[in-house]
């Protein structure tokens, strides 16, 4: 057993441990490594157990992640579309013609909703060799089609071999090149890689019924790698979870971040607690939202999940085919922290300088009768929120052209535009459509349908 921790309270770095602890015994594998960040820089607790006293898996053992790797191919892909090289409205056929799902869109099969098949032909793909399937015909095989395309979730390995080959025709390099200089070295991922590099972990399987174990085989997956070929460790997936809660301008920059943490496809009756983003699962936990991935192959277990409000991520690692639980395991670290030792909010501080014009608009504004308040926010945007209770409301950013465009909630992509008279004062703000005024039907204001001339008055006898 090893565990290193100076920066939580001693009675959170024990639960820490003994869920772990718990989560070995009771998954019964033969090791298991974990570890929770909090901040940009702060990895505050690892921990790890094995069945082999003095061998135990450190930050730096590699164990193969499985799906986690779809979370990097969907970087890659939003890279290209940040470069202009492609929309994610395209369908596929524009860039990679002749797969036969051409009309699917690149968004479509980043949020698993393009109604592709869930894996390829047998033999399974996952512990045969990726020579078996040479060709992308090989991987979709003649089931290609599940459901009508942007229907429904429904996820699909081969849709993100479609994405790699996406990425490889485009950046005219192997997936793995394209991976290793635009993600990896950027973010100082040296131990994360395609094969696995020593110290690593070897893949079990675990016999149901009795404690005895079988080795499973390490296949390199070919045509297949961009849905599951990753090998990493919890030093270099807790960067990767700072990266996908910040942004990296040398990777992907916030608002691309943001935008992979966005549900994207249409969920099931009995889903509304999980979702998928593009290429981040997204699931609600006793109100707390967790954006990350799980990932298995044959062998390994893998799990990372991170909290953007609490500032809290959390990696799971072991190397079972089935044993415990490896999300919950990595959602229960992040919670135990985040519960035991909550975010200290950063300090107050007054902006900087504050535009005058902006600073005027601030204050009530009205729907009808319903009472809005427009924020200058600490980032220089601006957001309406209802006054009382929950409703329609958004954040905004700026425009050249001297609108605001919105970035969440009800009003996202939605322009919000300041409506002036001739000689220059604010008549009311536009925001698609709906006018909202400085006081309830203001007779001075645009509002449509006009305001009764009587004005406001008393029930008449």
């Amino acid at each position: 057993m090893t565990s290193s921790a100076e920066q939580l309270l001693p009675g959170t770095q024990r639960a820490l441990m003994h869920r772990i602890a718990t989560a070995q015994s009771e998954g019964r594998t033969p090791s298991l490594v974990a570890a929770v960040r909090r901040g940009r820089e702060r990895t505050v607790w690892n921990g790890s157990r094995s069945c082999v006293d003095g061998h135990a898996p450190d930050a730096d053992t590699q164990f193969r992640i499985g799906s986690l790797t779809k979370t990097f191919t969907a970087v890659l892909v939003l890279r290209l579309r940040d470069e202009g090289l492609l929309d994610l409205s395209d369908p596929l056929e524009k860039h990679l013609p002749g797969t036969g799902v051409g009309d699917v869109t690149i968004h479509q099969l980043l949020g698993h909703s393009a109604g592709l098949g869930a894996e390829s032909p047998a033999p399974w793909w996952e512990r045969t060799p990726g020579a078996l399937r040479p060709e992308l015909a090989d991987v979709l095989g003649e089931g290609t089609r599940m459901h009508p395309p942007g229907h429904r979730y429904h996820y699909s390995n081969p849709g993100y071999t479609l994405l790699g080959t996406l990425i490889e025709r485009v950046r005219g390099e192997r997936w793995e090149e394209v991976l290793r200089r635009e993600i990896l070295e950027p973010l100082g991922m040296h131990r994360t890689s395609p094969r696995p590099q020593a110290p690593h972990a070897s893949g079990w399987a675990v016999h149901p019924w009795a404690d005895v174990m079988l080795p499973e085989p390490a296949e390199d997956l070919g045509l297949m790698a961009p849905a599951g070929q990753l090998w990493s460790t919890t030093d270099d997936l807790l960067r990767f979870a700072v990266f996908l809660a910040e942004g990296d301008e040398r990777v992907l920059g916030a608002a691309s971040v943001e935008q992979m943490r966005e549900p994207s496809a249409p969920t099931q009756p009995g889903d509304w607690d999980g979702v998928y983003g593009l290429g981040l699962q997204i699931e609600r936990r006793g109100g707390r939202t967790f954006y990350g991935h799980t990932g298995s192959l044959p062998g390994f277990l893998a799990a990372l999940w991170f909290s953007v409000d609490d500032d809290v991520a959390a990696v799971a690692l072991t190397n079972v085919t089935s044993g415990p639980l490896i999300g919950a395991l990595a959602a229960d670290l992040v919670e135990i922290v985040a519960d035991a030792e909550p975010r200290i909010p950063e300090p107050w501080r007054p902006l900087s300088e504050a535009d005058q014009e902006l600073l005027a608009l601030t204050g009530p504004w009205y729907w009808g009768v319903r009472a809005n308040v427009l924020r200058l926010t600490s980032d220089g945007g601006l957001e309406i929120r209802p006054l009382q209770g929950s409703g329609r409301g958004a954040r905004f950013t700026a425009r050249r052209d001297g609108t605001w465009i919105g970035r969440d909630g009800y009003y996202a992509g939605e322009i919000l535009r300041v409506v002036r008279n001739g000689d220059g004062t604010v008549n009311h703000l536009d925001l698609g459509s709906f006018v909202f005024t400085r006081k309830p039907y203001d007779p001075e204001a645009a509002v449509p349908g006009g305001v009764d001339g009587g004005g406001w008055r008393g029930l008449e006898a």
